[in-house]
């Protein structure tokens, strides 16, 4: 059996990471699995009740500060330390195919590349960098890869790459469904999963929340997610701003509950290059308002399957809950109509599929795998 090791940046259990876990029990079904974290935490156990094997090893990841002079030295510095353990782990395993998922651990591409072992990289970042050395720069390890699959087109966009494909993300829904209100009531529950942070749009939800409650429109707003390390400054600021009708949940594995209380759900990021949240709201049937950039234009289809916004516009979001409240008919008519398209486009079934043909192609090997 082929041994395929996968090296992920987090051991937590946001949208990259269940991916991450996707992507292993896929691959569990034609290879030995094993998973190198820098860190502990709730993955180890979803992966190893997979049957996954898991290494802990202390790769730093590349954020945009290490592009900076003073945190690319502390890059390059905890990079030296780590050359030593990533080479024991692919020599100890013996690994036949390197799965590098994200483009912010560019030392494992290059290890891989080093050492012979045929290696593919699964981009979720679709950063747009206007200096051309230091786009050149984030984006120069992927060239050590024999293969480059990307999580959407806009993803695809930011860099030209030979050998290469778009793999949406697989997205399972809820194991029971919850039907939407079919009268709304006061106030109208909204919910934001994700991140607090400024790309995810934390504040843009707060602050139409604030709106709608200025136009005597009722509404709650159910934050769920924590911040980022290093990200609470902003976290503080938007608890500061927000009003008695915002609830901060924090984070939570599970987010089907979450949307099953909910009427509304937001996305509206400023960034977001793919976009599980919003698959998530469209499988647990709820209506959805996404912002109109990245990924999110390939998974809402304006006024089919969801409503679009523009980015970073409080008062354009705001207005979107006003229109699907003032007709709420069409708007679980909505919601119908995107849980199909995203049932259809968005199945855990085809990523396994296109996962391990992926690999399978890596290691020129033809699986015949089941969908």
């Amino acid at each position: 059996m082929t041994t395929v090791l996968l090296a992920h940046p987090s051991a937590e259990l946001y949208g990259s990471d269940r991916m991450l876990l996707e992507s292993a029990r896929a691959l569990l079904r034609r290879h030995r699995v094993v998973v190198a974290l820098p860190a502990t935490g709730p993955l180890v156990t979803a992966l190893e009740s997979e049957g996954a094997e898991v290494v802990v090893v202390p790769v730093p990841v590349l954020r945009r500060d290490s592009l900076r002079p003073r945190g690319f030295a502390r890059f390059v510095s905890s990079g030296a330390l780590a050359v030593r353990p990533m080479v024991d782990v692919l020599r100890r395993y013996r690994v036949d195919a390197l799965y590098v998922n994200t483009i912010v651990l560019p030392l494992w591409t290059m290890a891989g590349r080093a050492a012979g072992v045929p290696t593919l990289c699964h981009v979720h970042e679709a950063e747009f960098i206007r200096n051309s050395l230091v786009r050149g720069t984030f984006f120069a390890p992927l060239r050590c890869a024999d293969s480059v699959v990307f999580n959407s087109h806009t993803s695809a966009s930011t860099v030209t790459m030979p050998r290469s494909r778009v793999i949406y993300n697989g997205v399972v829904g809820p194991s029971s469904s919850t039907a939407v209100r079919e009268h709304l009531g006061s106030p109208v529950r909204l919910v934001q999963v994700g991140r607090i942070s400024e790309r995810k749009g934390t504040d843009v939800a707060v602050r139409a929340t604030q709106l709608l409650a200025d136009r005597g429109l009722q509404v709650h707003l159910t934050v769920v997610g924590d911040s980022f390390a290093g990200n609470e400054a902003f976290e503080r600021r938007v608890r500061a701003s927000a009003g008695a009708n915002v609830t901060f949940a924090g984070h939570r594995t599970d987010v089907w509950d979450s949307l099953a209380s909910a009427d509304i759900a937001l996305v509206p990021s400023r960034l977001e290059p793919f976009g599980n949240v919003a698959v998530e709201a469209m499988l647990s049937g709820r209506p959805v308002i996404a912002s109109a950039t990245e990924g999110l234009l390939e998974i809402v289809d304006h006024g089919r399957t969801g409503l679009l916004v523009d980015p970073g516009n409080s008062r354009d979001l705001a207005d979107a809950v006003v229109a699907l409240t003032s007709d709420w008919t069409a708007a679980t008519a909505m919601a119908t109509s995107a849980l199909n398209d995203a049932t259809r486009r968005f199945s855990l079934e085809r990523y396994h599929r296109e996962v391990v043909d992926a690999v399978a192609d890596l290691l020129n090997v033809d699986f015949a795998v089941a969908a």
